[in-house]
């Protein structure tokens, strides 16, 4: 089994220009593995908390003090590096080592291992017999804590290319719906500035329903039918608008509250309108029974939870009792640790939940999300549209599609 022999950590940014924690591990003398732990704009409560006092020159400290720990452990046995983090944080959000370091350290070591058994990383972690592509799901028009003011509330509409037949296929199309919004949003404000979101989706002024309007006529234009070749998904990110005083979704930028049942009224009626295959966080991170009632009115829509269970195996298992989610997404950082990820995955599978591993708004140039999305059976894979941090992810999918391991696209 290929062995630790180093570890070093380095202060590195990401894609919004914020300090994070970038870690290398090389086993065997020569095997390198590099992870890059990226950052979300709209967190949930119960996250794990991204470093120490939340300054990441302080969980880089931490690690530093304990590099020796983690020599001559197998880069590939994931459960004996948790079980050292975990000698070092017991914390259960990981707010003494931060959980930056927890991400960079268990996915660093993976990748290396990967490289010294001479596999693809997929294949180390795999969690299926049938391993098969998720279709990528991209962010082609943004609003909410993705963008500035006059965008819609709605912080991500989506596009997936459910009808596509590989990788590429998927991918070009997501683009040319991308590209054809982009003509539409300038055809109808000429002052429009081709501004974009944290992600690379189209930032324009507007409210929530013109901005889902010209979403979906950007697909017919192009001669796609929703629900057939593509589909649109929403990321409402409820918790924003969720005014814990008032006990109301509040949607400062539209100008209107929700009562708790008239947000099921105001998600349900979009959801239905444009046959959403994929709707996230259409209620806040603590409406376990609100989101039940979506998901039992919905039972093809991917009624997803991100903030509902922010990659918690414990609030997962709620989520389950209560029949809360079809879809969860699956974020490693929120997680805490790649080992706390797919704990996570081998539960939502089990419960017939289908898996979304997604990305995170503050990015780095890493692709290892790709191959775990792959590894964990995961129906969609949220990685954005363009930019350099987005796009390095989507080529790794077609770079895999050379892989006689992987069979077709996953089943939606």
């Amino acid at each position: 089994m290929p062995k630790i022999t180093s570890v070093k950590g380095r202060l590195v940014y990401n894609s919004r220009g914020s300090k994070t924690i970038e870690i290398d591990i090389i086993s065997d003398k020569r095997y390198l593995g590099r992870a890059c732990a990226p950052s979300g704009a709209s967190v949930g409560k119960y996250e794990a908390q991204s470093f120490a006092d939340n300054k990441p020159e302080k969980s880089l400290q931490i690690l530093n003090e304990n590099i020796k720990k983690f020599i001559g452990l197998d880069s590939d046995d994931l459960k004996s590096i948790q079980s050292q983090i975990r000698k070092i944080d017991n914390t259960p959000n990981y707010s003494k080592i931060g959980g930056a370091v927890a991400y960079s350290l268990t996915i660093a070591a993976t990748d290396s291992a990967a490289k010294a058994l001479d596999e693809p990383m997929f294949k180390i972690i795999s969690q299926t017999k049938r391993p098969k592509f998720p279709f990528p799901l991209g962010n082609i028009l943004g609003g909410g804590a993705h963008a500035g003011p006059g965008t819609p509330d709605i912080q991500e509409i989506l596009i997936c290319s459910i009808g596509a037949k590989s990788p590429r296929e998927a991918i070009e199309r997501n683009f040319a719906v991308h590209r054809e919004l982009g003509k539409l949003l300038q055809e109808s404000d000429s002052r429009f500035t081709n501004g974009r979101g944290d992600e690379g989706g189209w930032a324009p002024q507007m409210d929530n329903e013109e901005a889902l309007e010209i979403s979906a006529k950007a697909c017919e234009r192009l001669g796609y039918t929703l629900g057939k070749e593509v589909a649109l998904g929403v990321d409402f990110a409820s918790s924003t608008q969720w005014d814990e005083k008032k006990k109301k979704y509040v949607y400062e930028r539209a100008g209107f509250e929700n009562t708790p049942e008239e947000q099921i009224d105001f998600a349900s009626n979009i959801i239905k309108k444009y046959k959403l295959i994929y709707a996230e966080d259409a209620v806040h991170e603590e409406a376990f029974s609100e989101m039940a009632i979506i998901r039992k009115k919905f039972p093809r829509t991917y009624v997803t939870g991100d903030d509902l269970t922010v990659t918690n195996p414990k609030i997962l298992k709620k989520a389950i009792i209560k029949k809360s989610c079809s879809g969860v997404i699956l974020k490693v950082n929120q997680a805490g640790s790649l080992y706390d990820a797919l704990e996570f995955a081998q539960i939502a599978t089990k419960n017939k939940i289908g898996i979304i591993t997604s990305h995170r708004s503050g990015e780095s140039t890493d692709h290892q999300i790709s191959h775990i999305g792959v590894a964990t059976g995961s129906k969609m894979l949220k990685v954005g549209v363009l930019g350099g941090e987005r796009v390095s992810k989507l080529n790794e999918l077609i770079r895999l599609s050379e892989h006689s391991l992987i069979s077709g696209m996953a089943e939606v």
